[in-house]
């Protein structure tokens, strides 16, 4: 594809809107006429399913749910009056309950007032509210925020570390929809114990977010946790943001959740509208169809230029590749479609992996994006009338120009400044995308069977973990791996190995080995039997 610069072409295509201030550039996409209109009656389908779906039809049929996180900032869509009158509790509820905490009302065990919040989830109930920390946090905060969003014993250990002394002052926040997902019931335990080490009463410390009648939920009733805030079937965990899945995080740390949601809400407006050239979503979802041939070709290379977005690469891999990384489309064929999101931030990637962009292999195309204002105050000057943040706007300025030169295509999405409000209009375009980029191509955005495999693979390993140490034990004998594999009548010896390796690696369960080759040979040791 070649690509020029074309200033006629450029003001056909930026898109800009003085409210939200959000602005984007696809002229670089090799967008032309006759695309835009071989792709005007798909993006009228495109727009008939998302009002379908705002309206409240099945839009993930293979779980039969609704799919309602645009309710969440205007619950006068949804479609009853019932869910309008829990969005709109749940939302006075979390901003109640954190001014409550702030103010002592909502104390700990032993402390005066809480000081510091653990966040415990994985996948979405983690990846959000990572990124509007890390976006909007200041030293002023009320509350300082830790994340548990894996069940790495080391990971773990080294969030303990940090928090130090001020457990006891620790206000943890357990995410999970149905309070099976191992993972985050591992963060809670190992939450639980950490303060039953102390002697202090876990539930005194906690609060749930999760769905209603969950395992969960019942166990917090169960052990008097300080209060519960509902997550809805409705809303998958990539698009729970703005529940409170991330609005409770948000509110403790002291955000202006309003802005939050009054930034998607403005956005949502914006990305209703049915003509293409007004929408940025909309011109989004084209761009992206045009970058990767509608089927995945090209990886999408997400730069933001400034620290505060840093995550939001992470952020949108989850919300990209779940949504759109599915074997079958809506009509049963097999179709394999996706986009491969990756990043960091400029300029640091100028120093990484840019070489590659700009003269390796053509198979990406990028998103720069940028903050307009670069600092809140006056800038010292680094060289005669250029400062710090004049070197980060020339370098993507320039780095794009490179690109463009190579034939690589790229867009820009800018923004005025990093602020809730901004944030959530970023979150909002995103979303709005996926939704209409998956409906042009007929894939379910909405449901991930692929990670539920996962998940099950997973179950299947810590039974024959089981199976492996008490063969071990009972046998009395040193075995490699196939000979343990034969012996427990497995047929995959590699699975065996790498559960025996693990159990000898942490002296778990008696298991240990001569060593951790291929040729160890394992054998049950009872001192080690813990």
């Amino acid at each position: 594809m070649s690509i020029k610069t074309d200033w006629n072409n450029f003001q056909k295509l930026f898109f800009h809107d003085t409210e939200t201030g959000l602005s984007l550039d696809v002229s670089r996409m090799g967008l032309d006429e006759n695309f835009f209109a071989a792709m005007e009656k798909p993006m009228r389908k495109a727009f008939q399913d998302m009002a379908e779906l705002e309206r409240g039809a099945i839009a993930n049929p293979d779980e039969n749910r609704m799919v309602g996180h645009y309710w969440l900032r205007n619950s006068a869509l949804a479609p009853s009056e019932e869910l309008r009158r829990e969005i709109d509790e749940t939302f006075h509820k979390v901003l109640e309950f954190a001014a409550k905490v702030h103010e002592g009302e909502i104390r700990p065990e032993r402390a005066e007032r809480f000081t510091r919040v653990l966040s415990i989830g994985i996948g979405g109930s983690a990846l959000g509210p990572e990124f509007v920390s890390s976006a909007l946090e200041t030293a002023q905060d009320p509350m300082k925020i830790h994340f548990f969003d894996n069940t790495d014993p080391e990971g773990i250990d080294h969030v303990l570390d940090e928090i130090g002394d001020d457990l006891p002052r620790t206000l943890c926040v357990v995410i999970s929809k149905s309070g099976g997902t191992k993972e985050t019931r591992n963060g809670m335990l190992e939450a639980q114990n950490a303060y039953d080490r102390l002697g202090l009463h876990f539930g005194r410390h906690a609060v749930a977010v999760t769905g209603k009648g969950s395992q969960l939920s019942k166990y917090a009733e169960a052990n008097q946790w300080l209060a519960q805030f509902p997550m809805w079937d409705w809303v998958g965990g990539r698009t729970s943001e703005l529940s409170a899945v991330g609005l409770l995080p948000a509110a403790l740390q002291g955000f202006d959740i309003d802005d939050l949601i009054k930034g998607a809400a403005a956005c949502d407006i914006l990305t209703r509208e049915h003509v293409i050239a007004k929408n940025p979503a909309a011109l989004l979802a084209l761009a992206w169809y045009k970058g990767s041939e509608g089927k995945g070709a090209k990886d999408m290379v997400i730069l933001p230029y400034a620290d505060r977005l840093m995550l939001f690469s992470r952020y949108l891999q989850q919300l990209i590749m779940e949504s759109l990384g599915k074997a079958k489309d809506l009509s049963g064929n097999q179709v394999n479609q996706g986009l491969t999101v990756y990043g960091n931030k400029g300029s640091t990637d100028q120093h990484a992996y840019v070489q590659q962009l700009r003269d390796g292999v053509n198979n990406f195309f990028v998103t720069f994006i940028a903050v307009l204002k670069d600092r809140r105050g006056p800038s010292m000057e680094v060289e005669e009338g250029i400062t710090t943040g004049d070197f980060l706007s020339g370098f993507w300025q320039g780095t794009r120009q490179a690109l463009t030169e190579s034939g690589r295509a790229s867009m820009l999405i800018s923004i005025p400044e990093v602020n809730a409000f901004t944030i959530g209009v970023l979150i909002a375009l995103y979303e709005r995308a996926v939704g209409f980029y998956a409906s042009l191509i007929n894939i379910n955005a909405y449901h991930q069977p692929g990670v539920e495999a996962g998940k099950k693979a997973a179950g299947k390993i810590l039974e024959l973990q089981k199976r492996v140490a008490e063969a071990l034990k009972e046998s009395g004998k040193a075995m490699k791996a196939d000979e343990l594999a034969n012996h427990i009548g497995h047929d995959d010896p590699e699975a065996v190995f790498h559960v025996a390796r693990h159990l000898a690696a942490n002296s778990r369960l008696g298991v240990t080995a001569d060593n951790l080759g291929a040729e160890a040979r394992f054998v049950y040791d009872k001192k080690f039997d813990y």
